[in-house]
C-alpha cells in the first residue's frame, strides 16, 4: 500500500524511521474503523521494511495527537464506520504496536486522551510537545479501555496514578506527565519531530537483533493482559449497545452533560 492510498493517515520512510501520522485533523485525528485498518497496515508495512529501524507515530497539525474513537461518528451511525474487514480492529493494532520488533516512539504533539492515550501509552518511548496534554475520558463519554489502557498503564505510572486518571478523567500538561514518568522527554513544539528522528537514527545504530530481544523481554512481563484486552474489548461492544453508552456518545455529540445516572441499570 502506497502513500496515495492512505485516506486517513499518512506513511513516510525518511531514512531509518517510518514516520505514521494520523491525519484526521478535523476530528482532532480521532480514529474510526478505517483510520485503524490504515495504521494495521502502516505498521505492518514498517515491519516488513529492512529499512525502517524505528518508527515515528505522531498527529496532523498542533492540536491534537490524537482523540481516540471517533465519538462523534459512534453517535452518528451506532459504530465507528465501515471497513475492508467487516471489524473494527483496534485491539489488533493494541498488540501490533507491541509486537512489532522495532522501538515504537510516539511523538505527541498535542491532546492525547480516550483511545489517543492508549495508543501512546503502549508505544515504547513518548517524546511530547511542550504543548501536549495528556489523559483519559472513556468514562466521561460513556466508554473504558479495561485492558492494556487501565493495566499496563498501571505499571508504567503506578496504580495510584493510573486509578486517578481513569476515574477523575482529568488532563495532565507535558510537564507533569514527564514527573509521572508517562513520556520520556519534553521539547519545544518545533523541535518534536526532528527530536524524534535523532531518537530513531540513534536506536538504528544499534543491534537489531538486541533490540528485538529487549523488547520482547520487556513485554513478556504484562503479555498476559492482552487476554484481560480481548475480555474488555467484548465487553465494551456490549457496553457501547447500552442506554448508558449511548447517553455519553450523545452527550458529547451535542455539547452537554451526560445524565448517565438515569440510564444504569444498577441490578
Amino acid at each position: 500500500m502506497g502513500t496515495q492510498d492512505y485516506e486517513d493517515i499518512r506513511y513516510e520512510v525518511e531514512g531509518p524511521a517510518a514516520v505514521i501520522t494520523i491525519n484526521r485533523p478535523h476530528r482532532y485525528n480521532a480514529f474510526r474503523g478505517r483510520t485503524v485498518e490504515e495504521l494495521i497496515k502502516a505498521f505492518r508495512a514498517a515491519w516488513a521494511d529492512r529499512q525502517v529501524q524505528a518508527v515515528i507515530l505522531t498527529g496532523e497539525g498542533d492540536k491534537a495527537f490524537c482523540t481516540g474513537g471517533d465519538v462523534k461518528q459512534r453517535a452518528e451511525t451506532g459504530d465507528y464506520g465501515p471497513t475492508e474487514s467487516g471489524m473494527f480492529e483496534i485491539g489488533y493494532l493494541h498488540k501490533l504496536i507491541r509486537d512489532i520488533p522495532k522501538p515504537v516512539i510516539a511523538a505527541v504533539n498535542g491532546i492525547a486522551v480516550g483511545g489517543g492515550h492508549v495508543l501512546h501509552v503502549l508505544c515504547d518511548v513518548t517524546i511530547a510537545s511542550e504543548t501536549a496534554r495528556f489523559g483519559q475520558a472513556g468514562p466521561r463519554v460513556g466508554s473504558f479501555d479495561a485492558g492494556f489502557g487501565t493495566a499496563y498503564l498501571a505499571r508504567v505510572v503506578g496504580e495510584k496514578k493510573a486509578r486517578e486518571i481513569w476515574f477523575w478523567c482529568r488532563q495532565y500538561d507535558a510537564a507533569e506527565a514527564e514527573r509521572m514518568g508517562l513520556v520520556n522527554l519534553v521539547v519545544p513544539p518545533g523541535e518534536l519531530l526532528d527530536t524524534a528522528k535523532a531518537w530513531a537514527a540513534e536506536v538504528a545504530e544499534k543491534s537489531p537483533t538486541a533490540i528485538r530481544f529487549c523488547k520482547q523481554s520487556f513485554n513478556a512481563d504484562t503479555d498476559h493482559q492482552a487476554g484481560l484486552s480481548n475480555l474488555a474489548m467484548s465487553a465494551l461492544d456490549l457496553f457501547t449497545a447500552s442506554p448508558e453508552s449511548a447517553e455519553g456518545a450523545a452527550a458529547f455529540a451535542e455539547k452537554r452533560k451526560p445524565d448517565f445516572n438515569s440510564k444504569v441499570n444498577w441490578h
